[in-house]
């Protein structure tokens, strides 16, 4: 699916999404990243039975308000204490499907929020 931005911007926006990529700025990526306003980073977990404390804590250096945690083509939730270390910081995390990401992510940085897309595929 395309997704379309209303305004030419400066910040990264999801431009389009299938099971197996996402693309930022109509750049393609199919490996596990990490989308903040103005930088796209790769991530260490290649899928969701991938994740570990240490890729939560690593989040901690971005300094998020809020983490969208972007499980693939179907929504899976982290234990707690995956991500407790974020908890623990007050930043929040919200797990949902690719798609649900992708749109989300949008709306928070039209809103100018210091959001981060933590995206992973199946």
């Amino acid at each position: 699916m395309k997704l379309h931005a209303d305004k030419p911007t400066h910040l990264n926006v999801f431009t389009g999404y299938d099971r197996d990529f996402v693309s930022v700025n109509q750049q393609r990526h199919s490996g596990s990243l990490l989308v903040l306003p103005t930088s796209v980073e790769p991530w260490r977990p290649a899928n969701f039975a991938d994740l570990q404390e240490a890729d939560f804590e690593a989040l901690l250096a971005f300094q998020p308000e809020v983490v969208l945690l972007g499980t693939g083509s179907r929504l899976q939730f982290p234990h707690p204490r995956l991500s407790r270390s974020l908890a623990q910081a007050q930043i929040g995390v919200d797990a949902m499907d690719i798609s649900a990401l992708c749109r989300t992510f949008n709306i928070l940085v039209a809103e100018d929020r210091r959001v981060l897309a933590a995206v992973l595929f199946d």
